[in-house]
């Protein structure tokens, strides 16, 4: 395949769908995916063990799934979604705010939700949604992009207002992924569409880091 081909294609995102497979036949193997100590064997979030200085469990449940059917609609929204955010932003901004939305939203579940354990690529795929709002913000006046954002905002808000009304929902992961997405989105830029405001993106890059630190710091102190 020609470098140029290998380009165009939303590698990164089949790269992700691929780990969630991946993992999700491990987790199968080694005792099921609904099976709580597997769920924390392979980094589910956890907020004391986080406390602990587990870190990393504030990226690990975005490969993660619960079950059958949470992989198989994951997987199938990163997919849709994930491509057509990749091809605007290109691979490494794709990437970039793909892991840095998996924060932001087991952040606020890290904060609102410190006795639940949690799993799985919602908070990410909120995180997509969050960053083509910011293209809509940004270029509304591209008939596609605008088009597009409304049918986005319009999905964001029908999830959010079913989140609140179903339990075992992580609403506040995904609102943290939302905001995080829309906030990242104006940082990494879309050169491939167009040049965004610099101060739009240093404050938005401020505000990002100031509330990563401040929940982190929260998450931490809680009890």
């Amino acid at each position: 395949m020609k470098l140029a081909n290998i380009k165009n294609q939303a590698f990164v995102t089949q790269a992700v769908v691929a780990i969630q497979v991946i993992v999700f036949i491990l987790m199968t193997l080694a005792g099921g995916s609904t099976n709580t100590s597997v769920l924390v064997e392979f980094g589910a979030r956890v907020s004391v063990l986080i406390q602990d200085g587990q870190w990393w469990r504030l990226i690990t449940p975005v490969f993660l799934h619960i079950g059958l059917m949470h992989i198989v609609i994951n997987s199938v929204t990163v997919y849709y979604i994930g491509t057509q955010i990749e091809m605007l932003f290109g691979h490494a901004r794709f990437a970039i705010i793909y892991l840095v939305t998996a924060v932001t939203g087991n952040l606020a579940s890290f904060v609102f939700l410190p006795n639940a354990l949690s799993a799985g690529a919602s908070t990410a795929i909120f995180g997509l949604f969050g960053a083509f709002l910011m293209l809509g913000e940004s270029f509304r006046t591209n008939p596609y992009i605008r088009a597009m954002s409304r049918q986005f905002l319009l999905f964001v808000v029908m999830n959010l207002a079913f989140d609140l009304f179903s339990p075992g929902i992580d609403i506040y992961g995904h609102i943290g992924g939302l905001v995080g997405g829309f906030l990242m989105g104006y940082v990494v830029g879309a050169p491939r569409i167009g040049k965004i405001d610099l101060i739009k993106r240093f404050l938005s890059g401020i505000i990002l880091l100031v509330a990563v630190v401040l929940f982190y710091s929260m998450g931490m102190r809680a009890n």
